[in-house]
């Protein structure tokens, strides 16, 4: 039986709660289904983050979200007022980027993906190909139809990255297990998300394309989003003085969010918005699984804007 429990917080006594803010100087929140859902902001989100800042606390937005370029999130937390720099977004098409600049890539990158990836590659400098749609030939499809596309091969494509595309298709997928064949080419996938947290509907997320591409290629990718420590090895390359035990992050889904704190030493907030709720915790509780009990966050809130009337109520105890 595991001995992970989680702490509700509005359960917690003043000094309890003052205790827990007090504990970290670094926040690194997920967005959708934390900060906001969809286009709308939740309620009291936006005075949580600000009120961080006010308290001397250095806050990131760090989301698996590849389809937009950091100054478009930028734009979106400032529209809602969150506020923030582009130095404090953090998302995979960037992380993409940052990872083959930082090697000294050479060469192309044959993208399945959107415009935020091609935009973050083009502001290191990296040539790719593979953006929007590329449809399936007219005629039926036959292993000739098959070989057709496998002509068209760029010989100087020695990267492929696979992060969500409205516009995936068998031709990319075929593209892609192709260019994989190459030896040394990099394989990057930006995070391997099940679900996109738009209740109640079924929507596949990043990892029904990622798996399309891994299981023909028979290869594992480098997977760049959260859980995956590589995450929070960007956020103290930009800033070194982050501490792991004086940070905190903030999500709605475990098996990312909450992971990524777990393999990362770092404290943990879940709130219950998204796409884990707080049977969920109770159940990894109880668990014998392992891997279920380290899905349990420290702290939970059913919203991440209901630590703005605690932290109202014990500013007086705030460091």
């Amino acid at each position: 039986m595991t001995t992970s429990t989680c702490q509700e917080l509005r359960q917690q006594s003043d000094e309890e709660i003052a205790a827990f803010i007090n504990s970290f100087d670094t926040v690194l929140t997920d967005c959708d289904g934390v900060l906001w859902f969809g286009l709308n902001p939740i309620l009291g989100s936006s005075d949580v983050i600000n009120l961080f800042r006010e308290l001397g606390k250095k806050v990131y937005y760090v989301t698996n979200n590849s389809t937009k370029h950091r100054r478009d999130f930028l734009k979106k937390c400032i529209d809602l007022k969150f506020g923030g720099t582009q130095d404090e977004v953090l998302g995979t098409a960037y992380l993409a980027a940052w990872y083959l600049k930082s090697r000294n890539f050479e060469g192309k990158v044959y993208m399945i993906g959107e415009s935020g990836l091609a935009q973050e590659l083009d502001d290191v400098g990296i040539e790719h190909i593979g953006l929007g749609p590329d449809l399936p030939p007219k005629e039926p499809f036959s292993a000739h139809v098959a070989v057709d596309i496998v002509k068209e091969l760029d010989p100087d494509v020695n990267c492929v990255i696979v992060a969500f595309d409205f516009n995936i298709s068998y031709p990319k997928i075929i593209k892609a297990i192709n260019y994989l064949e190459k030896p040394g080419v990099i394989f990057l996938a930006s995070n391997t998300d099940e679900r996109f947290p738009m209740s109640p509907y079924a929507l596949p997320g990043t990892g029904s394309i990622v798996a399309s591409v891994t299981v023909p290629a028979e290869r594992d990718p480098v997977i760049l989003g959260k859980p995956n420590t590589f995450f929070f090895e960007a956020v103290r390359q930009r800033c070194p003085n982050v501490e792991p035990q004086r940070t905190l992050m903030i999500g709605d889904r475990a098996n990312t969010d909450i992971l990524l704190g777990k393999n990362c030493n770092l404290k943990t907030l879940q709130v219950g918005g998204g796409v884990h709720k707080l049977s969920d915790i109770r159940r990894w509780e109880k668990s014998a699984c392992p891997k279920e009990n380290r899905l349990v966050a420290d702290y939970y809130l059913d919203s991440l804007g209901d630590l703005l009337p605690l932290m109202q109520r014990v500013r007086h105890l705030l460091k």
